[in-house]
């Protein structure tokens, strides 16, 4: 059960993306033509995607893969070259006969998206250009329950002008931030609307860091930590033909974000994933929710810690990093400490109880592990599938299978990154212009 299907990716066309770029983000529909130039945008848009998704081709190739005319598609990439969106690559063969056809593959290294987490220890920035490589990441240790909003906002946006610096220093724009932030929030509004474990009530997080930006501040957008997680997750695992994935970040809180059918599941009042606050043990320990029994109060860093070291001890201190803390924890468990063991056992028992249901109700291809998750696996994963293979239903596990994250703390700023570049692909020279002040 412990295969992970994702490291059978291969290089280059036959993976179906390669060196194409970033893969396919899972939050925007598709653009709708209503006259000429709207119909050119499209176009243009399709032609990004389909080498973002497909790989690098030549011109014949992606005007028989959109379905366009050979002239149309010459000159949709002519303006995408001259964008900086694409450039050119290998000659490439479209038969047997014939003069090798020049391929053209994503470029985008002069654009960017920028990620920022607001987590219950940390702040974390990450900014990602359109070929999927990293040029700025960082993250600031803070108690953001008891900093308060506006210290917090004001970190946040210290953490942007950080990163616009450092683009702006390498000649790169920037597309826009995307705001990743626990709990319930109001995408619309900008609002977080009910985080319990950072002590957040309607705090308009958009509209408070571009006040503090000023004038000149690219586009802001916030979104939940948990689903930019997942959408995170999914570009790795669509390359591997995962396209039904569950992801499960463990941190104070526990969120979930859900791929289904290659597309991310909001639910009907975009409220879908709000996982942690499933009531397993109505008799157990209170939640920051108010209720009792909350999943994660059995699998959440609380419950760990709690398990693992008494109350004095630096592990539980917020204003340490906590990479450093977990790593204690690590070195604690591999020296054989029977307390840090005997906690991790308690959290694979309630992970296994948890994802059980979860399997159950959704039967996902897989289950992500990320957050601390991650930094436990060798010893969590074992027990979780055994525990999992045993509670659900359908045989083999419904064919889903437990995957530890690879990106672990980083995936919802990365998330965040890949958002803020979601409309690159649906409107490019409008993105571009805006971006660059064109």
């Amino acid at each position: 059960m412990r295969t992970d299907p994702r490291s059978t990716q291969r290089s280059g066309d036959e993976s179906g993306r390669g060196d194409a770029g970033i893969g396919p983000v899972v939050i925007n529909g598709p653009a709708r033509p209503a006259g000429r130039a709207s119909i050119r945008r499209a176009n243009l848009g399709l032609v990004l995607r389909l080498l973002r998704d497909s790989g690098p081709r030549s011109r014949a190739r992606i005007a028989d893969d959109a379905g366009l005319p050979r002239p149309t598609v010459t000159g949709l990439v002519t303006e995408l070259i001259e964008l900086g969106l694409l450039r050119e690559g290998d000659a490439e063969r479209d038969g047997s006969v014939g003069r090798p056809g020049q391929s053209v593959r994503i470029d985008g290294r002069a654009l960017c998206g920028i990620g920022l987490e607001i987590n219950v220890d940390y702040l974390a920035a990450v900014a990602l250009t359109l070929g999927g490589d990293t040029v700025f990441e960082r993250r600031v240790a803070m108690d953001v329950r008891g900093a308060g909003p506006e210290a917090v906002l004001d970190c946040a946006a210290g953490l942007v002008r950080e990163a616009l610096a450092t683009l702006d220093a390498a000649g790169i724009a920037t597309a826009g931030v995307t705001v990743a932030a626990p709990g319930v929030v109001d995408i619309t509004a900008g609002t977080v609307v009910y985080a319990a474990n950072i002590g957040w009530h309607g705090i308009e997080a958009v509209s408070g860091i571009r006040a503090r930006l000023g004038r000149g501040a690219p586009p802001l957008r916030l979104e939940n930590d948990a689903k930019l997680g997942a959408v995170a997750e999914y570009v790795e695992a669509s390359a591997a033909g995962i396209h039904d994935l569950i992801y499960v970040t463990g941190e104070t809180g526990v969120g979930g974000g859900i791929i289904s059918g290659g597309r991310l599941h909001r639910g009907a009042a975009g409220f879908a994933g709000e996982i942690g606050h499933m009531p397993l043990d109505p008799g157990g320990a209170l939640c920051a929710c108010g209720r009792r029994g909350c999943w994660e109060t059995m699998v959440g860093l609380t419950a760990l810690l709690r398990h693992a070291a008494a109350p004095e001890d630096p592990v539980h201190d917020p204003s340490l990093d906590l990479e450093a803390r977990l790593t204690d924890l690590q070195g604690r468990a591999a020296a054989g400490d029977a307390r840090t063991l005997e906690a991790l056992d308690r959290i694979a028992d309630g992970l296994g109880l948890g994802l059980a249901l979860l399997a159950d109700v959704l039967n996902p291809r897989a289950v992500v592990l990320g957050g601390y998750f991650t930094y436990f696996g060798d010893r969590l994963a074992p027990r979780v599938e055994r525990l999992m293979a045993e509670r659900v239903m359908a045989p083999d596990t419904g064919g889903c299978r437990l995957l530890l994250s690879t990106l672990g703390f980083t995936a919802p700023a990365r998330g965040g990154a890949l958002l803020a570049l979601d409309p690159v692909y649906e409107d490019p020279a409008r993105t571009v212009a805006a971006a660059t002040g064109a």
